[in-house]
């Protein structure tokens, strides 16, 4: 085992243990505490299991389709087949397999290069900047493209958003090129306090939407795509080409639907703490005598947003690992070195168990971390 992964290791060890933290990291939950929130769900717990998609797979589905305002959706055991999917059957209704995306998107980052490999589509990029894209920027893209798919929020990027008038533009300017709009919406949950609109009018914006259910809803694993009815059902002959057509997929509907009715109405309250607490950060580190730092974006859009620090990356997580261990108050997790030249990077999540603090504990934690660097 690496020394990088046993850190690892440790400060999971050291997060589950840990007083105080701002959210909890997914290895830290045991298997005992995955399944109970499955009982909490709202579905009768007598009904026969799901076969194929039936019985409480399809109740998501509906109750998907309702809080997004579209005609149906679909269950995929992965965001990354969804989106695959998704894109595929676009390529097919607009003729053009042209995918009009940023290069810090999922499909471009995390999927193995899926997009050409597997369907046989081409993406062009409207900006390679760290930020959303332009309506000029897709208005002016030199060549025909089929379908425009937008990451709201764009993760790696700092999980940033338009604003509502960008992202109309944003449609508006792929309308004009007779193209499709798709949301990359993982995270897009969490983005109604930035836009000021419900998810309803948010996902009228697009021809279809995906949806996760585990990053912020804190469901096991599971995505659906919704749409217009047709599509819909378009998109779930390929699911089952793609291997998605899993026989049983009950607890994974069950966390679900759980995450709706827990997470999903306090999801407002973690963006405001966040903001909150990045507001404290910046103080504390401004009070550090750090010589460079940014919080960024500088007001988080939802409740995620990045720290930008001059060190290096394991240095910075060995850091993590003392402050932990020694103070019971695990402030930061994993550190990457994909910030700017110099800089290395860590995600700050807010989420439950972030919303008591304070801005003296955001103060206090920030001194107990620099002190170890």
């Amino acid at each position: 085992m690496t020394d990088e992964a046993q850190d690892m290791k440790r400060l999971v060890a050291a997060w589950r243990g840990a007083d105080r933290k701002l959210s909890r990291v997914p290895r830290e939950a045991t298997v005992a505490e995955l399944l109970a929130p499955l009982a909490e769900a709202l579905y009768a717990m007598d009904e026969p299991a799901d076969v194929y998609g039936d019985g409480v797979v399809a109740e998501l589905e509906r109750r998907v389709a309702e809080l997004l305002g579209t005609q149906d959706a679909a269950f995929f055991p992965s965001g990354t087949m969804a989106q695959q999917v998704a894109l595929r059957c676009w390529a097919g209704r607009t003729g053009n397999p042209v995918v009009a995306l940023h290069p810090h998107s999922h499909p471009e980052r995390w999927e193995g290069g899926a997009l050409a490999a597997v369907s046989g589509l081409r993406p062009v990029h409207p900006t390679t900047e760290s930020r959303q894209p332009l309506a000029e920027e897709v208005a002016s893209l030199p060549e025909p493209f089929g379908t425009l798919m937008l990451e709201l929020p764009l993760r790696d990027a700092g999980f940033l958003l338009p604003t509502w008038e960008e992202l109309e533009a944003l449609v508006e300017a792929a309308r004009e090129r007779e193209a499709v709009v798709h949301f990359d919406g993982a995270r897009l949950w969490e983005s109604t306090v930035h836009f000021g609109r419900p998810l309803r009018e948010i996902a009228a914006l697009a021809d279809s939407v995906y949806v996760s259910f585990y990053k912020s809803l804190g469901g096991l694993s599971g995505a659906c795509l919704a749409g217009a009815a047709d599509f819909v059902e378009e998109t779930r002959v390929w699911r089952h080409r793609y291997g998605g057509q899993v026989f049983r997929q009950f607890p994974q509907a069950l966390a679900a639907l759980a995450g709706l009715e827990r997470e999903l109405p306090k999801l407002p309250s973690y963006v405001a703490q966040a903001r909150l607490v990045a507001d404290g950060l910046r103080a504390a580190f401004s009070d550090s005598g750090i010589p460079w730092f940014r919080v960024h974006p500088e007001q988080p859009h939802t409740h995620q947003f990045q720290l930008w620090l001059p060190y290096d990356p394991d240095h910075l997580r060995r850091a993590s690992l003392r402050q932990a261990e020694e103070t019971g108050t695990a402030l930061f997790h994993r550190w990457s070195p994909d910030g700017p030249p110099g800089l290395s990077v860590t995600e700050v999540t807010v989420t439950e168990p972030g919303l008591s603090w304070t801005p003296a504990d955001v103060r206090e934690a920030v001194a107990a971390f620099t002190a170890r660097l």
